[in-house]
């Protein structure tokens, strides 16, 4: 586990925009995933974006032409861009990444503590 410090929550009518921020707060060897998960109340947790270390992203569905997710890996940082916010789109945002520590060692998991995004009609 390390630790990622998120920033970037908070309040928006829908239609506007927020940008998210999650920082690695140590150096790893590799970092091969980043994304971004959220989770509404009374629902379970979902993958919102996640970007892998060649550049490839994937995107829930219901997001797709309105957010962007990017990384900067010198920073081992991740972003992501939401626009044309909906109500939908309310829930607590964690940040995710799956990592390694050395050449040949195991992947592990960590997750940021989440930020909330309230998006009001």
């Amino acid at each position: 586990q390390v630790q990622l410090t998120e920033s970037g929550g908070g309040l928006v009518q829908a239609g506007g925009s927020l940008r998210l921020s999650c920082a690695v707060a140590e150096t790893v060897f590799s970092i091969n995933v980043m994304g971004w998960y959220r989770q509404a109340p009374g629902k379970q947790r979902e993958l919102v974006a996640r970007v892998g270390s060649g550049g490839s992203t994937d995107y829930l569905d219901s997001v797709k032409g309105r957010f962007t997710i990017s990384r900067d890996s010198p920073k081992n940082a991740v972003y992501l861009q939401m626009n044309s916010l909906k109500p939908d789109d309310t829930g607590v945002y964690y940040c995710h990444i799956i990592a390694t520590r050395g050449r040949g060692s195991l992947e592990f998991n960590s997750w940021g503590q989440g930020t909330q995004v309230t998006v009001s009609s």
